[in-house]
C-alpha cells in the first residue's frame, strides 16, 4: 500500500492545544467495524459499553520529563534536547535542535526551565542514521535524578507551547502510569479518572496491564512512499504474569479483550505472534509495524485518540477496523470525514474513538 493513501486534510483549529477540564470531558466515536455505523458519545459512557466478563487492557508507562534545554559551552547558541532512550546511567540517546550544530564534541550546559544554568553538561559522542545524537551527561551521578528539577514535559511539536503549563506535568500523565521511561504519552489512556476506572471494574471488567516505553518516532509519519519500505524505531516492553493469565483466560472463553492505545495493540500482538496466540510474561523490545492487512490474535476492540495522516498509529487503525483487508482504511477515513463535521479535537490532549 502506498503512504499517501492514510493522507487526509485536518482544519488546523481542531488541533487540541489544552485538555479538557475533566480527563472524561472527552468525546468518545463509536466505529461498528460490521457495518460502519458510527455513534457519538461522551468519553464517560464508556462504562456504558464495557459488559461483565471483558478484559480492558492499559499501559502503564509514565512519561519523564524528557526535554531539555541548554547552550554551546564554546558559541552560546542555544539547543534544545529531547531524550529518546537511556543506553546506561548518564549516557542517552536524543533528538536536538538545531542538530545541524551538534556536531560530536559538543558540550551543552545544560539551564532549567527558567533559564538558570546548572552543573550539568552533556556531550556529544555519537550520531546515528536517523540523525539522533548519543550524549554523555556528567554533573550528576544519574541524570534521570536530575529530570523532575530541569526537564519539561515533551509535548508533541503540534502542542504549541514557549514553556510547559502546570496543566501539562499533570495532564500528559496517565493517572495510572507506574513505569517511568515513556518520552511521549500513551495518548488513549489520559481520558481515564481513578473513578472511572473503578465504575468499569465494578461492571464486572476486569483490568489489567502491560508496559511499552513510547518513543517520539511513534508519532511521526511514514516518510517513505510504501508501507512495505518503511521500518519502526523499536520500543521496550513488559508484560507481567497476571496480564498475561487474565488475557489468556478471556481468550479461550469466548470474552472480548479491549486494547487502550495502540502501544498497547503492538505489545500483545507482538507477543502473540511469538507464542501461537498466548500471551507470555515477557520483557524486550518491539518494532512491529501493524498495517493492512494484518491478522490480529488478541484484540476484540480498540480505543485509540484521532492519529497524524499518514502515520503508523492511523495504519495500525485501520487495520484493525478490516483485518482481512483494504476496507478499514475506507471505514477509518469516513469516520475521521464525519469526526472533523463534527468538530471533533485531534491528536494527543484531543477526543477519543473506540472500534468495536
Amino acid at each position: 500500500m502506498r503512504t499517501a493513501d492514510f493522507d487526509f486534510r485536518l482544519p488546523p483549529e481542531l488541533i487540541a492545544q489544552h485538555p479538557t477540564p475533566r480527563r472524561d470531558d472527552s468525546r468518545l466515536l463509536v466505529l461498528h467495524r460490521d457495518s460502519g455505523r458510527v455513534e457519538h458519545r461522551q468519553f464517560r459512557e464508556l462504562r456504558e459499553v464495557l459488559c461483565t466478563g471483558d478484559v480492558l487492557v492499559l499501559n502503564n508507562s509514565r512519561v519523564i520529563p524528557a526535554r531539555l534545554r541548554g547552550r554551546n559551552a564554546r558559541t552560546g547558541g542555544h539547543f534544545e534536547i529531547l531524550l529518546v532512550e537511556e543506553n546506561t546511567v548518564n549516557d542517552w540517546w536524543a533528538m536536538l535542535r538545531p542538530a545541524r550544530r551538534a556536531g560530536v564534541g559538543v558540550q551543552i550546559i545544560l539551564h532549567d526551565p527558567k533559564g538558570n544554568p546548572a552543573a550539568l553538561t552533556a556531550t556529544v559522542v555519537e550520531t546515528n542514521d536517523r540523525g539522533d545524537r548519543r550524549l554523555k551527561f556528567s554533573g550528576a551521578p544519574d541524570i534521570r535524578e536530575q529530570l523532575e528539577r530541569f526537564g519539561e514535559t515533551p509535548l508533541p511539536p503540534y502542542i504549541h507551547r514557549v514553556r510547559e503549563l502546570p496543566e501539562d506535568r499533570e495532564r500528559y500523565q496517565t493517572v495510572f502510569a507506574r513505569s517511568t521511561g515513556s518520552v511521549a504519552a500513551p495518548t488513549a489512556g489520559l481520558h481515564f479518572t481513578p473513578e472511572l476506572l473503578e465504575q468499569i471494574r465494578g461492571r464486572g471488567v476486569q483490568v489489567c496491564f502491560v508496559t511499552l516505553h513510547v518513543g517520539p518516532a511513534t508519532f511521526l509519519p511514514v516518510k517513505t512512499k510504501t508501507l512495505a519500505t518503511h521500518k519502526m524505531h523499536e520500543e521496550r516492553f513488559a508484560v507481567g504474569e497476571e496480564t498475561a493469565r487474565i488475557v489468556n483466560v478471556a481468550k479461550s472463553s469466548g470474552r472480548r479483550v479491549m486494547a487502550v492505545g495502540t502501544t498497547t495493540v503492538r505489545v500483545l500482538e507482538s507477543i502473540a505472534a511469538l507464542n501461537h496466540g498466548k500471551i507470555i510474561e515477557n520483557a524486550g523490545k518491539t518494532g512491529i509495524f501493524i498495517h493492512p492487512p494484518f491478522g490480529f490474535q488478541i484484540m476484540n476492540a480498540l480505543l485509540t485518540n484521532f492519529h497524524l495522516p499518514c502515520s503508523t498509529l492511523l495504519m495500525l487503525a485501520s487495520a484493525f477496523a478490516d483485518p482481512g483487508g483494504t476496507r478499514g482504511r475506507e471505514m477509518i477515513l469516513a469516520a475521521y470525514t464525519e469526526a472533523i463535521r463534527e468538530r471533533y479535537r485531534f491528536y494527543s490532549y484531543g477526543d477519543a474513538m473506540l472500534i468495536l
